[in-house]
């Protein structure tokens, strides 16, 4: 848990509608180890394990003197879902979350700075069965049609993320990516830093 690390105020979150009922069952799931942390012997504080659920909108959810963060619809199947683009003095950032394809994040995405975006691999999709099939395609982006959104969108950098491989190697997904698309594609890393 973050506050037994340190942090001493609540985790402010932002989501669809539902993430309030979410974030309380949770919580409700970890109320026993809440309870023992903060009662017990272990060092902690009333406030770093509470979280402040946000259900936003479309439209700007957030802003201060560095950065603007506007959230727009994808389309998740019947899970309302977000993207949301970053907006600084000199650069943007688009992050698609969970998505089938979209000309919402085309549109958002245009001229980007950076487009992280959700993908699944074609080669290692037509290995799974029929009914994951219907559900992968339904709901997340495969590299092709990322490929060519990102076509249509030109971000400088596409970093790929939320990533399933099914079997094939991230060589392998990538070069799927560049069959189509021309532009500068990396597969993310947790932690990695992109200048």
């Amino acid at each position: 848990p973050p506050w037994v690390l340190g942090r001493a105020e609540p985790l402010e979150v932002y989501g669809p509608p539902g993430i309030k009922h979410m974030t309380e069952h949770i919580l409700a799931a970890y109320k026993e180890d809440i309870r023992e942390r903060s009662e017990g012997l272990q060092p902690s504080n009333d406030q770093g394990w509470r979280v402040n659920a946000h259900e936003i909108k479309a439209g700007i959810v957030y802003k201060d003197s560095n950065v603007q963060v506007e959230a727009f619809e994808v389309d998740h199947g019947s899970w309302r879902a977000f993207g949301y683009k970053f907006i600084g003095d000199d650069r943007s950032i688009v992050i698609s979350s969970d998505t089938a394809p979209t000309e919402k994040i085309v549109e958002v995405a245009q001229g980007c700075d950076v487009l992280i975006h959700e993908v699944y691999s074609l080669a290692g999709f037509a290995k799974r069965p029929a009914d994951w099939q219907r559900y992968h395609s339904s709901v997340h982006t495969s590299s092709r049609q990322l490929a060519e959104m990102a076509s249509k969108a030109r971000p400088k950098l596409l970093i790929l993320y939320h990533q399933l491989f099914w079997g094939v190697s991230e060589e392998e997904l990538l070069r799927e990516i560049k069959e189509v698309y021309d532009g500068k594609v990396v597969s993310g890393k947790d932690l990695e830093v992109y200048p």
